[in-house]
Formats: structure tokens, C-alpha cells, sequence
């Protein structure tokens, strides 16, 4: 198998390139990555230093490609099948990197450091930056709802990067700022989850929510 995806299947950023994967067909197989594990973590830091997922090892063209937006643009110029995931057109495609930058930017990354601060140890946890961080997600939220109008995708009735992005975000976010306040966004959601892609990644994900410290509210 040419292409490897070094992951783990609750990293909200290893579910948008995985969408994008099987969204399209793409053949590979998956890394799943230990970093508690000494040994792991060391294997995995010889492909990338930063020892960040996801990354995708591309062996037939000898290149590692970290980043998830970095990797559905390399999908997209690289795998015919994955054409799709970036429009042609500039001005289609220009608009489904800004989604795509928006969401990571104002709703993904914030709602990560809220998942950090309950990750802290007793003695070094940090209410007041998470709250800033659910001001941002709101914040993040406010900016997105006008932008996904419509009963189709993120950018017209073709699933792209906008949508890989989307998902993960809007999922997890959801658990610490609740989208009832944006109800164009909660259906957004609802029709995300009927892709059999993010169908896939979600029942792969089912057997380590247990781990995700914002499940139980």
C-alpha cells in the first residue's frame, strides 16, 4: 500500500483527513499512534519530529505530508479520485479554504485548548481560559452560520475540504458549546452524519469515547 495515515481515532483532526480518504475512495492504510507509548512515540517522531497527527506517508512519491488541510490539498492534486475535495474554479476554491481556515481557526483550535485545560492535573487547571476559549468557539460559530446557507454542503451541492473540516469541529464543539443557539449549524451537522464517510469514522471512534474528557458535559 502506497499511502499510510499515521493517526488516532479520536484526533478531531485525524477525522477530517480521514473523511477526506474514504469520502473518496483513496486507498491506504492506517498508523494508529500510541504516544503514551515511549516506543511509539520515538517510531513515529522518525516520520515526523513534531510527532503530531495526522500524517500521511506517501511512499510511491516519497513524501511525508503532515497537517490534515496539508494532506486533503496533496489528495486532491496527486489522486484523481480526490479531485473533487478542492474546486477547479479559483473562486470556488478560494472560498472553501477560507471556510476551511475559518473553522479550523475559530471553532476547532479553541475548543482543543478546552479539551487541554480539562486534561490539567488538580492544582493546574485554568476555568477562566477555558471560558475565553468557549467565547471563542461562540465567536467562531457566529461567523460560520450565515456562511453555511442552504440544504447542501459547505460550498454548493459538492462535498469538499470545507465539509472534512466541518465535521470534526462542529461534532466536538458541540459538546462544549451546544449548537442549539445555531440551528442552521445543528442541521449542517445532522446532514454531515448521514455521509457514510463520517458514518465510518464515527463507528471507529465509538470504542474510545469513553477517553474523551468533555463526554460526560
Amino acid at each position: 500500500m502506497s499511502l499510510t495515515l499515521y493517526d488516532h481515532p479520536l484526533s478531531s483532526y485525524c477525522w477530517k483527513a480521514l473523511i477526506a480518504l474514504y469520502d473518496t475512495g483513496v486507498a491506504f492504510e492506517t498508523r494508529v499512534v500510541n504516544l503514551g507509548d515511549p516506543a511509539d512515540r520515538a517510531a513515529f517522531q522518525a516520520v515526523w519530529p513534531l510527532a503530531k497527527f495526522p500524517v500521511l506517508r506517501d511512499d510511491a512519491r516519497g513524501q511525508t505530508v503532515p497537517e490534515s488541510t496539508i494532506i486533503i490539498d496533496y489528495l486532491a492534486q496527486h489522486y484523481p479520485a480526490a479531485r473533487s475535495l478542492v474546486p477547479a474554479d479559483p473562486d470556488a476554491a478560494r472560498q472553501v479554504r477560507l471556510l476551511d481556515r475559518l473553522i479550523d481557526s475559530y471553532i476547532h483550535n479553541p475548543f482543543q485548548q478546552i479539551v487541554s485545560e480539562r486534561l490539567r492535573p488538580e492544582g493546574a487547571k485554568d476555568p477562566f481560559g477555558a471560558d475565553q476559549n468557549r467565547a471563542k468557539v461562540r465567536e467562531g460559530l457566529d461567523l460560520l452560520a450565515p456562511m453555511i446557507a442552504g440544504e447542501g454542503w459547505a460550498v454548493g451541492e459538492t462535498f469538499t475540504l470545507a465539509d472534512c473540516a466541518a465535521f470534526p469541529a462542529l461534532y466536538y464543539a458541540d459538546y462544549a458549546v451546544p449548537l442549539d443557539a445555531w440551528p442552521q449549524l445543528r442541521a449542517y451537522l445532522a446532514r454531515l452524519k448521514t455521509r457514510p464517510s463520517v458514518q465510518r469514522v464515527l463507528a471507529e471512534a465509538e470504542p474510545f469515547f469513553q477517553y474523551f474528557p468533555l463526554k460526560d458535559g
